[in-house]
């Protein structure tokens, strides 16, 4: 198991590379086994859960290549036989859980093992069973698994509200209906970009989908999907991370390459309020900073509001803003296990339900902390950057899950980050 010796404080002057998204590419690949060829995916980042999606899809029978030069992965289902997702696999990724809209959408059948995923908190699947159930799907639990079915090749479908409004829900509900569903309403649909990109693929490769974009989508069936060569997006959450990494430094100045801005929705708009200068030009988005912060309290939303993969990384931000501010999560309540490890740093910091306090400015000073999930990992990897001294994060196998390069990157631009042994 690996960790992270880091020294600080270090101002990052520089450009770093913004890698695809994984949250994108996942919903991805699992559209591609609908298809009745090859399909290809570029943009595609090398993260532990890419591999270990790729190795839930291969127990299907499905050819699974992944080029890490070219960052692209190609996709053959034609050999698709095996219609489940077993626990050994799906345990480690809750995104896995694609897998029973995938496989319902491919085959009309499924054995999927409930999820599992990071430590912090629970995310019920039960908004997915009971859209399915809605759309006419026959589902049943037994022994750990939902196992799914269709009477005959299709169902009606009907409308589903989701309540409340969830991405992987509305992902795994498409992805069954495309090619089983008459017609099919999703009500309260998310709208983030990782959405909106799987339903483009879809489009692309056939399907009938209306309203894209919007909370209300409607499905209709279609006979076959074409296997395609698409593209994914980059990460919008590595690119709010870093331009957070670089407000944090005094003297900063830092480019970030290859971004979509659009698809930040609100965040620029606090990042703003900071006092931070930034540029946005093209692709390119340019954090340059002269001195102190504003302290600018925030509460996450469902996309275009504030993103709950961001609000650790805010949260750390905010030890160094000039005063106080709070940090609200309205999506999951329990999302704060990285604050006794910033209190460890010499944060200030006090939890009560969803919200938490930080009082600032603070002066962090470097010692042994542990990463309990992704975002609470790399909130502790931005503090130590600012700490003075040398910082040990324990239990980094979290970050390789969603930070392509995390320590590399970084490390180019001025930061003093080693990856070694525990």
């Amino acid at each position: 198991m690996d960790k992270f010796i880091i020294e600080g404080p270090t101002p990052l002057k520089g450009s770093i590379p913004i890698s695809g998204s994984k949250n994108a590419a996942l919903p991805l690949m699992a559209a591609s086994l609908l298809g009745n060829s090859p399909s290809s995916i570029d943009l595609v980042p090398r993260l532990e859960d890419i591999y270990t999606f790729n190795n839930v899809i291969r127990v299907t029978g499905t050819q699974v290549i992944f080029d890490e030069q070219e960052n692209k992965l190609h996709i053959n289902p034609e050999n698709l036989a095996h219609f489940e997702a077993p626990y050994e696999l799906v345990r480690k990724m809750r995104a896995s859980f694609y897998m029973l809209g995938a496989l319902i959408g491919r085959a009309g059948e499924a054995k999927v093992s409930l999820p599992g995923g990071c430590a912090w908190g629970p995310r019920p699947v039960d908004l997915h069973l009971k859209g399915f159930e809605a759309m006419g799907i026959n589902i049943e639990l037994h022994q750990g698994y939902v196992h799914a079915s269709i009477e005959n090749n299709s169902v009606e479908g009907g409308e589903f509200t989701l309540e409340p409004s969830s991405v992987g829900a509305t992902i795994n509900l498409i992805l069954g209906a495309v090619l089983r569903a008459k017609k099919f309403t999703i009500k309260n649909a998310a709208k983030e970009p990782d959405v909106v990109l799987l339903c483009k693929m879809l489009k692309k490769m056939g399907a009938d989908i209306e309203g894209i974009g919007t909370s209300t989508l409607i499905i209709q069936k279609v006979d076959k999907l074409e296997g395609i060569e698409f593209s994914n997006d980059p990460d919008r959450i590595e690119t709010g991370t870093y331009m957070i990494a670089a407000a944090m430094h005094p003297n900063s100045d830092i480019t970030l390459t290859g971004c979509k801005p659009e698809d930040l929705g609100r965040f620029p708009h606090h990042f703003k309020k900071l006092g931070v200068h930034f540029d946005i030009s093209g692709s390119d988005i340019r954090v340059q900073t002269n001195g102190g912060i504003n302290p600018i309290s925030i509460k996450t939303k469902i996309y275009p509001g504030f993103p709950t993969d961001l609000q650790a990384q805010w949260a750390t931000l905010m030890t160094q803003a000039q005063g106080t501010s709070t940090v609200t999560d309205t999506i999951y309540f329990d999302r704060f296990s990285y604050v006794p490890e910033l209190k460890r740093l010499g944060a200030d910091l006090s939890v009560d339900k969803n919200k938490v306090t930080i009082n600032g400015p603070t002066k962090l000073t470097g010692t042994s902390v542990m990463s309990t999930d992704l975002r609470a990992s790399v909130s502790l990897v931005l503090a130590a950057m600012v700490a003075e001294g040398e910082s040990e994060i324990l239990r980094v196998y979290h970050l390789d899950r969603g930070y392509e390069q995390l320590e590399n990157k970084l490390n180019n631009v001025g930061a003093s980050i080693k990856r070694t042994e525990q």
